[in-house]
Order: C-alpha cells, then structure tokens, then sequence
C-alpha cells in the first residue's frame, strides 16, 4: 500500500484520497489514542490552518476524531505553522496539527503533525501513525468524549515570542518593508510584528478569500514582491510562502535573495559572533555549490541532508548546529524555534542589517557566492525508480559534464507532488541551461 505521510506529512488534491474527510478523521482519532494521557487526564491537540477553503472541512474531522477518543481538541484558527508549533509547546500540549499544504495551489490540502515540543514525526511516529490511521478500526468509548475549544488569544502569543527573537531595546524605526503573504497563514501576523517594531509596511497579498492562498505571488513568486521593493524605493521585501514556514527575500535593488543566500548571511554573522560553536551549517542536498564555498571561506562546514526541514533539524541537534535551512527559504534558527520560520528569518536578516548599517545588497555581495543554477520540474505520471530507467545514462553523463566545470547534477522525485525535480549547476551559464533543458527533456519522454 502507498504510503500516506511524504516529505511533509500527508498532502494531495483537497477533496480526494487522502485529503478526505474519512482520513482526516482517522487522523483525529489516531492522534487522540497516540498522543494522549502524556501529561494530562486527557489529551490535548492543537489544531491550526492556512486559509484554504477546504481547511474548515479537514478540521471539522480532526476536531471530530480526537473528540471520540476523548481528548480535547484547541483551535487556533489560520496561523502559521511555526506558530501553531510555536503554540503546542507554549501550552504544554500532546500534540499540534497543521492543516495546510505550504506552497501549492488552494486546490490541495495537507495535514502535518507536530509532538509536545514542537517538532516534527520522526520516522518510528511517523509509522505508528499510519500503521494506526490505516487500520480497520479504532474505537473510542461512549463514557470517554472530548470537547472542542477555540483559542482566541494565540495570535498574541506567537507576536510576542518573534518580537522576542528580535533583539531587547531594538526596533526597526526608519525602515520601508515590503511584505507579501501569499493570501495565506501570514497575512495578519507579518504585518503586525513589522508594524509594532516600528517599519513601515507596505502590504501585499494580504485579503485571503480561500481561493487565492499562493496564487501567483508569495515565496514561489516573489519578482511582483522585488519589483514594489524597487518602485517603493523600500529597504527591503519579504515574500512567504501559504504556511508562512518559508520566506525568499528582495534587497533594495530588487534583487532576489533566497534560503542559500540567507544561510550564508547568518551564518557568518553567527561565526564572526562567536555564535556557531560547531562551526557547521545544515542544508539538503538541494543547497547550491556557491553556499558551500561561500562558507568555506570563513571556516564553516556545510552539512547535507536528505530533503525535508525536519532532517535539517534532526541533523542541526545532532552535531550542535544552531542554523540549517533550504534553498527554498525554510531557514531554522535553533535558538528560537524547533522548525523553520519565515517571520523570524526575515527578523534575524533585518538584525544583520541594522547592526552593520548597510543595505542587504552589500551583505549579500560580500558574503554569498553564486553559482549558476538552473532547477526545472517534470509532472510524471508514476514515480518509477529512476535506475530503472534509460534516464538513468542521461543523469550520469550530464554529471560528468558538470564535473568537469565544478558543478553537479541532481535529480530526485518531489515528495509531496507528482514531480521530478531537475537542479544543474556549474560554472559555464548557458551549458548548464541547455544540460538542464536536456534532461527535463528526456524525462518527459520516459517519464510524463
């Protein structure tokens, strides 16, 4: 049977196997038996959202399953999902749910867990779960039901600890940001914690209506976001992602400033603080060659993972790593937060800025090398295992090319979408265009 939980929980088309009412309610219910009893005479779950239509529907559900296993469910609303980790572990409850399928159009949906600290599934939960969850039955009792509960101030709570990320005494008085929440989990939150520490904002995407959460804007479409940066002559623009866990960058130029660039800008700053005693930062295998070297110039060693935040964080707490991210803008600072968080990376950003007093382009310039890179997305129609394959041959002679010009090649499958994902890079512009073209071509013919 096909796995239900991918790279980042469960996810698909809003409406249709597995984003059902069905499933998510035994995901309720599963979650109500796994988690509760850890600390509390009953269960208690946290329940947060984007704002896709099709989120009221899968929360009913969950609130319906944790219910009748008799644990009490708490709902916060649209939050971002580090707020709703946030959350969890502020309250000291059992467990805390996502609803929300990040990035992707409002037609889909997903569902993310989170434990008692915040964190995300490791792989043994993860099986539990689906072991539970796809199983004929579980059965709560008639004397043992939970109640529902909505949470009114947690908006609050999550504006205070960002602000508190910032640091003590100072504000952000003088500075044009432009920020652009996708229509999604940010649009209230973003916009206050920048406004209370005293910028200017200038709103974009900001009037969620169920329908337009990522539509051509946010962190998967942030040139609109750089170009208001430019023509309101702004400091500086921060586009989000729908759950507001990712964020990509515009410096005043208008210059596109993404996860890799952001990884170098703090984490020199960390080790020229005295601040990165590991002297590593974590990415995926999807971080570009130019971080490597950027960061090998002062002394950091950049540690690859396989592709997801939570194997960046599992990694990060294993070798003592306060800083790992992705390219795609999922950026964690471990001394705030247990999972990446967009408002927060903007915050630490905006830091390095004032404390040096000068605008992002020259940090950026000073600090992160770029290689050319090409990245390129093939719909498939099954995920066949890519050895198998006659593109297999393709992807090792593109390689050696690569090789030749300090560059690589990676191909992997999305975990969350029907995809297969193409990143080239090197040293030549244009031969790594047309080895990237190539491939993607290829793969349509043996994979689409």
């Amino acid at each position: 049977m096909k796995r239900l939980f991918g790279t980042d929980g469960i996810r698909g088309r809003a409406n249709v196997y597995p984003m059902t009412p069905e499933v998510a309610l035994k995901v309720g219910k599963a979650v109500g038996l796994l988690f509760s009893n850890n600390s509390h005479s009953k269960g208690r779950v946290i329940i947060g959202k984007d704002t896709r239509l099709s989120g009221y529907m899968l929360e009913a559900a969950l609130v319906a399953g944790i219910c009748a296993m008799g644990a009490d469910a708490y709902l916060l609303g649209p939050m971002p999902t580090p707020g709703i980790s946030f959350i969890t572990k502020n309250m000291r409850a059992d467990a805390g749910i996502v609803i929300s399928a990040s990035h992707n159009p409002y037609w889909d949906n997903g569902i993310k867990l989170f434990t008692s600290e915040g964190m995300k599934l490791d792989d043994e939960l993860e099986a539990r779960m689906e072991e539970l969850i796809t199983s004929e039955k579980i059965d709560g009792s008639p004397d043992k039901i939970g109640k529902a509960f909505r949470i009114e101030d947690a908006v609050g709570r999550y504006v205070v600890h960002l602000k508190q990320s910032f640091p003590e005494g100072k504000t952000l008085d003088g500075l044009k940001i432009v920020v652009d929440c996708a229509n999604g989990a940010t649009y209230k939150v973003a916009p206050m914690v920048f406004g209370e520490l005293g910028a200017e904002v200038v709103k974009m995407n900001c009037e969620p209506d169920g329908f337009n959460i990522n539509e051509n804007c946010g962190s998967t479409c942030p040139e609109p976001m750089a170009k208001r940066v430019v023509d309101e002559k702004a400091h500086i623009g921060f586009a989000f992602d729908g759950d507001g866990d990712r964020v990509i960058i515009a410096d005043e130029k208008g210059n596109i400033i993404d996860g890799d660039d952001i990884l170098a800008v703090c984490g020199i700053e960390l080790k020229r603080e005295g601040a990165l005693p590991s002297n590593k930062v974590v990415s995926t295998v999807m971080a570009g060659k130019g971080l490597e070297v950027s960061l090998g110039r002062e002394g950091i060693e950049l540690v690859r993972t396989r592709v997801g935040d939570r194997f960046v964080y599992e990694k990060m707490v294993e070798l003592g790593a306060p800083l790992g991210g992705e390219p795609s803008g999922h950026v964690i600072f471990k001394k705030f937060a247990e999972t990446g968080d967009g408002i927060l990376t903007a915050l630490q950003v905006l830091w390095v800025m004032i404390k040096h007093g000068r605008p992002l382009s020259e940090i950026v310039a000073e600090r992160s090398l770029r290689f050319p890179k090409v990245e390129k997305s093939v719909e498939v129609s099954e995920k066949k295992p890519l050895e198998d394959t006659p593109l297999a041959s393709v992807i090792e002679k593109a390689d050696n090319e690569c090789k030749a010009m300090s560059g690589r090649v990676l191909v992997r499958y999305s975990g969350t979408e029907m995809k297969l994902r193409i990143l080239v890079e090197g040293e030549d512009e244009l031969l790594v265009e047309k080895i990237a073209s190539f491939i993607a071509e290829q793969a349509a013919k043996y994979l689409s």
